[in-house]
């Protein structure tokens, strides 16, 4: 058990399943989750409560809701960490990074990361926007 039990993480995801895999992990590293399974239901719990970070799926209602949700929480509180976490390399055979400048201005999210996703890639990226 970590000392993450102050920090609350929004994880966002269509996939019930997947939803319930993150929260399993989050709370097992001492995280406090909230789950939201699309978009909408994101965006409304974002005007609700602080979060210290998201964990958003790519595709959901539509094929770049991810996309637009980072956009959105970026825009109201850019100091909030965005990870990205997406099926859509395996799916459709397309990638993305966040690697270079350019990518940054359209993708607004601090990391993307593949499903499917490896935990402790997935904790070494949380560790890394959360605590330096």
């Amino acid at each position: 058990m970590s000392t993450n039990v102050t920090k609350t993480i929004l994880v966002v995801d269509d996939e019930q399943e997947f939803r319930e895999e993150e929260r399993e992990f989050l709370e097992a590293e001492g995280y406090s989750v909230v789950e939201a399974e699309g978009r909408v239901h994101a965006h409304e719990l974002l005007n609700q409560r602080h979060y210290d970070m998201a964990l958003v799926d790519l595709m959901m209602e539509e094929a770049d809701s991810g996309f637009v949700l980072a956009r959105e929480i970026k825009r109201a509180r850019p100091e909030m960490p965005v990870i990205i976490i997406t099926g859509v390399a395996t799916e459709m055979g397309v990638e993305f990074d966040v690697s270079s400048e350019e990518e940054r201005r359209w993708i607004k999210a601090d990391a993307l990361l593949a499903k499917p996703i490896r935990f402790e890639q997935l904790t070494r990226e949380m560790n890394r926007l959360l605590h330096g």
